[in-house]
């Protein structure tokens, strides 16, 4: 029994190596090689989801076996697909779910306007720590191209996945030296527009919810610097707190503050998310929004108008968003030439950021 398996074991891996006349297939590099097929397409495109040493090995008999890759074949098959991967990254860290109403309203929106074009939407998770995997759902046929929703902190990958010539398209902020391209919202405006506001309902110490390591969230940031700046408020960084999106996190940045007694009559958070558990914070600690504290959000999710107090908040043109992600990505995969996009973003004034009353 041992040996007739070896023998069937060895046959799977003996290929016919075409004759004179024939030319070779990616399945005769894949059976010479003991890989599949994928692992050579792969390594063939130079991606870097193959280790060096079998990147090299493959090229080498590709090479003295006269094979390439069948361009031709390979766009013939990319224009008769008609899906459109859409990867949200995973945080282990912050544990971000799918199920973050900004997700589903984005995810919402690149489903219409990926059916108006005539595609499918193909929806998928990596790990942020590894964006380069998204190269794979276009290397291996499943899709024309990405989008990813959120940059997070791994703009070199990003600009390494676009000098591969991976079609990608990212929302998120535009930043320097950068090669992908992007589609996102005014986050500077939009953190003006809110501490601003703010600081016309009458609040001067106010507090920065988020983590301005993010590109998105930095240029928030520098909204609100610009705010304080223009009207001569100094910045204290004890009103700074590095929340992330994970649950719990605003909760915690209300309770660092008033334990360490820093005052603060206004929140500027950098989700909708985080200000209303801040909202519920607050609440829990005896402080009335928006008697006690002014809080604005940023996203303007559908819950915010039905939240109590209804939430004032920074809204991002989610419907556009979503329409020019996916035109953005077409013209990509078309060669066409384009640039990022920065859409407009406004301020939408509900009941958490009531002026506070007039000192007696």
């Amino acid at each position: 029994m041992p040996r007739t398996h070896k023998r069937k074991r060895f046959k799977k891996v003996v290929t016919r190596i075409p004759v004179s006349g024939q030319r070779m297939q990616m399945q005769d590099i894949a059976n010479l090689a003991g890989v599949s097929t994928s692992t050579v397409s792969r390594a063939l495109s130079h991606s870097s989801l193959v280790n060096d040493e079998t990147r090299t090995r493959i090229a080498e008999l590709a090479r003295s076996h006269n094979y390439s890759i069948n361009i031709g074949a390979r766009n013939l098959r990319l224009q008769h697909s008609r899906t459109v991967a859409v990867v949200v990254p995973y945080d282990v860290r912050t544990r971000q779910h799918i199920s973050d109403p900004f997700f589903v309203s984005m995810l919402g929106s690149l489903a219409d306007a990926l059916t108006e074009q005539g595609y499918d939407m193909l929806l998928s998770r990596v790990d942020a720590e590894r964006l380069d995997l998204v190269a794979q759902l276009e290397a291996s046929g499943r899709a024309i191209g990405v989008i990813l929703i959120g940059q997070w902190h791994h703009h070199d990958q990003l600009n390494e996945l676009a000098n591969r010539k991976v079609p990608l398209v990212v929302w998120g902020a535009r930043l320097p030296r950068q090669t992908y391209c992007t589609v996102g919202s005014d986050n500077i405006t939009g953190g003006l527009l809110a501490t601003q506001h703010l600081i016309e309902t009458g609040r001067r110490r106010i507090a920065f919810f988020g983590d301005p390591e993010l590109p998105e969230i930095g240029q928030r940031y520098e909204g609100y610097q610009r705010a304080l700046k223009h009207h001569g408020i100094p910045l204290d960084a004890r009103l700074v707190v590095a929340a992330e999106f994970s649950e719990g996190s605003s909760r915690r940045a209300v309770d660092a503050l008033l334990e360490k007694k820093i005052v603060f009559d206004g929140v500027f958070a950098s989700s909708d998310l985080l200000a209303m558990r801040a909202i519920g914070a607050l609440r829990e600690k005896g402080l009335i929004v928006p008697r006690d504290v002014g809080v604005v959000g940023y996203d303007d999710i559908e819950l915010s108008q039905y939240f109590h107090p209804s939430l004032t908040t920074i809204r991002q043109p989610i419907l556009k968003g979503g329409e020019a992600l996916v035109n953005a990505l077409l013209a990509l995969v078309a060669n066409k030439a384009l640039s990022s996009e920065v859409l407009p973003t406004e301020l939408v004034v509900r009941e958490s950021s009531a002026p506070s009353p007039a000192p007696p």
